[in-house]
């Protein structure tokens, strides 16, 4: 029996993506020269919700790009006995830009790494930004986040699950607990 506790519903998820569009642009002054680039899969309609927020705001129209990140990992034999193929669609000049990289959920810090060998694969930008919904510790690369809807201390037994409506059909986070026990 999997035991769930509501992290973040659908309100302060929006409240959450809000500030951080909010974020990105004053640190940049703006929203000329950004590219979004959100890491498959929950990192990518997350990056569309701020790209809406932003055009809301700056009325400036930001490309979004998508970065599959499954042969830069360096656990890839570990988490994919048959590994998944997926191509990154980076169809932007990124050289010279500010890349803000947007994911659901930061912890090791290892997808972060990967896809920054992915990005500089495939482009120079000037800055490589990193926005991501949840930050919930634990790191084991020296990565931090530059924009982070909520920092959420978890135990390394616990999960935390981003559901957003383009993947999941709702947007909510959750804490899952697996036989009241944390796993």
């Amino acid at each position: 029996m999997h035991e769930q506790k509501v992290l973040l519903d659908e309100a302060a998820m929006n409240r959450a993506l809000t500030r951080i569009a909010h974020e990105i642009i004053e640190a940049n002054k703006g929203a000329v020269d950004i590219v979004l680039i959100g890491i498959e899969t929950r990192g990518v309609p997350l990056a569309k919700v701020l790209a809406e927020k932003i055009k809301r705001i700056e009325n400036v129209e930001v490309p979004i790009e998508k970065i599959n990140i499954t042969f830069y990992r360096d656990d890839l034999e570990k988490r994919f006995p048959q590994p998944m193929t997926g191509e990154s669609i980076i169809g932007s000049d990124i050289n010279g830009k500010t890349v803000v990289l947007v994911d659901d959920v930061i912890y090791t810090g290892r997808t972060v790494r990967a896809a920054l060998d992915a990005i500089m694969d495939v482009g120079r930008p000037s800055y490589i930004k990193l926005a991501t919904l949840i930050d919930r510790g634990h790191r084991e690369l020296p990565i931090r986040p530059d924009f982070v809807g909520k920092n959420i201390p978890t135990s390394k037994k616990e999960i935390v699950r981003v559901h957003v409506e383009e993947v999941d059909h709702e947007n909510v986070v959750l804490l899952e607990m697996k036989n009241g026990i944390n796993e």
